[in-house]
């Protein structure tokens, strides 16, 4: 599998940040250059109907060698989280890591550390590649898109049975728009599977229910020397009404299960204060009673000071469960392929969203499937290569074991 470590590294080289304030199809023009590579490599690969489309997706199917009539997919995103910089990165390969700190970068005495990251010592023993800590490292998805490839060369070498197989990468899923000009005319899969995920064997089916809430105050600002009676602060205004929400509803102290909202944004004034919102909860009624809340929080404030807030809650994506629990299948030919790879299925519910999530709701069943990455989204990321080996094992027997 060498060919899997060399393609992540050029994968990883190429700058593909996403911009959730860019209004372009794709959100930068960064995501392009990366999509004609695997758009020239998938042609090089032999498969037929590849498509590099005008926003950035990619596709490209591998048509059946047998009588398996399920027609399966997997994808991938090309791009990278803007929470940290991911240009010039420069990805370092440790042999046989020793369970010890790693040092990233000495001169700015960046570390890896067991103490903060104690899963890292699960790698003992396996070679991992880290970043230099000056930039995240890119397994969010390049991982998977490597594993994708590798998993496609493997089956067209050996000549594996196996049914129609379409692949597709999208752009701008770290903000939210992987799926939204998803083409399922060209990605005629009957189900498919993210490989998007972290550790080795996680499988995801269920993830968020997620929503957006806008809040605007209008407050009344005037000389503080003659203010008395008159001021209305919508910082304070702004503060009375986070302060309504459930404390223990926030993403610091939930785990698991555990719905939250998040306050991601607030800026303001005494005469004006924006705040935005994130609300998540795995349960579809739990979700819908927190909208609820923050509505009831808003219309008392708006009665306690007239009507000087605007409140927008907008739904993101929705728990694939609903559209995945049925259909066993899918479930257990995924399962079924770890297990033959000589992994243990750590079934588990995503605190997060995919675009798995959304094209389930499109009518494309597709569970999540790990690729092996760790420390998403920041500097200390890193991903196990012998974990990645064991996600190309996993794409392949998916391949073999279909129907």
């Amino acid at each position: 599998m060498d060919n899997l470590i060399n393609r992540f590294i050029k994968y990883v080289k190429v700058k593909t940040t996403s911009d959730p304030e860019s209004m372009s199809i794709p959100s930068t023009k960064d995501q392009l250059d990366l999509a004609k590579i695997l758009k020239d490599e998938l042609i090089e690969l032999g498969l037929t109907n590849v498509v590099l489309d005008d926003k950035g997706y990619v596709y490209g199917l591998l048509k059946s060698n047998s009588d398996k009539k399920n027609k399966i997919g997997f994808i991938s995103h090309m791009d990278t989280a803007p929470d940290f910089s991911g240009e010039n990165v420069k990805p370092e390969i440790i042999k046989n890591y020793n369970g010890l700190d790693i040092v990233l970068n000495e001169k700015e005495n960046i570390i890896l550390s067991t103490t903060d990251y104690p899963e890292l010592l699960d790698f003992k023993g396996h070679d991992i590649i880290v970043t230099d800590g000056t930039t995240l490292l890119g397994a969010d998805d390049k991982a998977g898109i490597a594993e994708i490839m590798t998993a496609l060369e493997i089956i067209i070498r050996e000549n594996i049975p196996h049914p129609d197989i379409y692949v597709g990468f999208t752009p701008d899923e770290e903000i939210g728009r992987g799926a939204d000009h998803f083409d399922l005319d060209i990605f005629k899969a009957d189900f498919a599977y993210t490989i998007d995920g972290g550790y080795e064997g996680e499988f995801e089916f269920e993830n968020f229910n997620a929503a957006s809430a806008d809040i605007c105050i209008s407050g009344n600002n005037i000389h503080p020397g003659s203010a008395k009676g008159k001021m209305l602060n919508s910082i304070l205004i702004a503060m009375e009404l986070q302060s309504m929400l459930p404390t223990f509803d926030r993403p610091e102290f939930t785990e698991n299960y555990e719905g939250f909202y998040l306050l991601s944004d607030i800026y303001g004034s005494v005469e004006k204060t924006k705040m935005n919102y994130i609300i998540r909860d795995h349960d579809r009624e739990k979700f819908e009673a927190k909208k609820i809340l923050l509505e009831e929080v808003v219309d008392f404030l708006n009665k306690k000071y007239g009507k000087i807030i605007e409140l927008s809650i907008k739904d993101s994506y929705y728990n694939m469960r609903e559209k995945i629990e049925d259909r066993k299948d899918i479930i257990d030919l995924a399962l079924s392929a770890m297990e033959e790879a000589g992994i243990e299925p750590k079934v588990q519910a995503i605190r997060g969203g995919t675009d798995g999530a959304r094209l389930s709701f499109m009518g494309l069943p597709t569970p999540n499937i790990f690729t092996g990455g760790m420390n998403y989204h920041g500097k200390y990321e890193y991903v196990s290569i012998n974990s990645m080996k064991k996600a190309v094992e996993t794409i392949v027997n998916i391949a073999k074991l279909s129907k």
